[in-house]
């Protein structure tokens, strides 16, 4: 299964949780937005969510300044 996660292509060897996939990656969900094909998936939805074929996704974090 081909994805692209932050404009880098990826293949996984089957479908799974958008909340997988982040742990898989070493992502601190806690941290971050998550975006799959332009639509926001808020962290209460990403368990739920199969990250599927082709799905591009964008994985955001945000630093605040002063």
């Amino acid at each position: 299964m081909r994805l692209m996660i932050n404009g880098e292509t990826i293949e996984r060897p089957e479908p799974c949780s958008l909340a997988k996939l982040l742990q898989e990656l070493n992502v601190k969900a806690e941290r971050v937005t998550t975006v799959v094909n332009e639509t926001i998936v808020p962290a209460a939805q990403r368990a739920a969510y199969q990250v599927q074929e082709g799905d591009r996704l964008e994985i955001l974090t945000f630093a605040g300044g002063g």
